[in-house]
């Protein structure tokens, strides 16, 4: 990736952001040569600082990174609900993920917005020029290609099929874990209370079940029809389905994909 590139893409958007946020650029056509890379942003309803970072997150979803894949997943956790308002997006699963998070990168303490790039860097949610480092960062690295398919909704039930490559064993990866996360496009709210009272926010790719599915160890690859359960509504029009795989040890992303029930999963993606 071009770092003069990517410095154009990020510029207008700097840590602390008060203005609206600009991204630039075009993704890339060819889908089969992008790298799939996993932005998981952390967020609340009821933290003041975190629309900022949910419209960034919505920029990076426009794909604005030639040669990558951004697959972004919105994790609305509870911790806030107790301060005014109960985020309706929220869930203890998202914390509970966090928090593992937090024990990962040593961190005293969890906290809104936080961005995790691959499972690999964390910082702010507004905060550009890390993110714009963190995918520059995981541009180079190989991924094991990841494909989603035949998604379909029965009732509460998500169903899909999950495929992956072998994993390489010569990357030093002893096992990876195989999440499957549901989530709406776009969800939206009137918050009546707490640090954002009348204040109409809008989310993207908003986790309302995460799973892990499958596990698989070097040489091992892995193709099943799996289900979620989903105690929400879920619109097919208003959906996304996302896989991926994790280190089990050190929570690095080494494959990721996005499909949904209308277009039957994308092309296998990594390298």
């Amino acid at each position: 990736m071009n770092a003069r590139l990517l410095t154009g893409i990020f510029a207008p958007v700097l840590v602390a952001v008060v203005s609206p946020i600009s991204l630039v650029g075009g993704a890339a056509t060819d889908q089969s040569h992008r790298v799939p890379i996993l932005i998981e942003l952390f967020t609340s309803e009821g933290c003041s600082t975190c629309p900022p970072a949910d419209a960034f997150l919505q920029k990076l979803d426009e794909q604005p990174v030639p040669n990558a894949e951004l697959i972004v997943m919105s994790e609305h956790v509870d911790y806030w609900n107790h301060d005014g308002w109960k985020d309706p997006f929220s869930s203890a699963a998202m914390t509970d993920r966090q928090r593992g998070y937090a024990a990962q990168f040593h961190l005293e303490t969890v906290y809104t917005p936080q961005m995790v790039v691959d499972g690999d860097q964390q910082f702010s949610g507004v905060d550009a020029k890390k993110a714009q480092a963190a995918i520059t960062d995981s541009l180079p690295h190989p991924k094991v290609p990841v494909r989603v398919s035949a998604i379909s909704i029965d009732g509460p039930r998500v169903h899909a099929t999950i495929e992956t490559g072998a994993l390489d064993s010569g990357s030093g990866v002893k096992s990876a874990d195989i999440f499957l996360v549901v989530a709406q496009d776009h969800a939206e709210s009137q918050v009546l209370h707490g640090e954002n009272a009348n204040r109409h926010l809008t989310h993207t790719a908003v986790v309302r079940k995460i799973a892990r599915v499958g596990k698989i160890k070097p040489g091992e690859s892995f193709s099943q029809q799996v289900e979620l359960k989903v105690d929400v509504p879920t619109d097919p029009h208003n959906l996304r389905v996302i896989a991926f795989l994790q280190n089990s040890s050190s929570g690095k992303v080494v494959g990721a994909t996005m499909g949904t029930p209308s277009g039957g999963g994308p092309q296998p993606t990594g390298r």
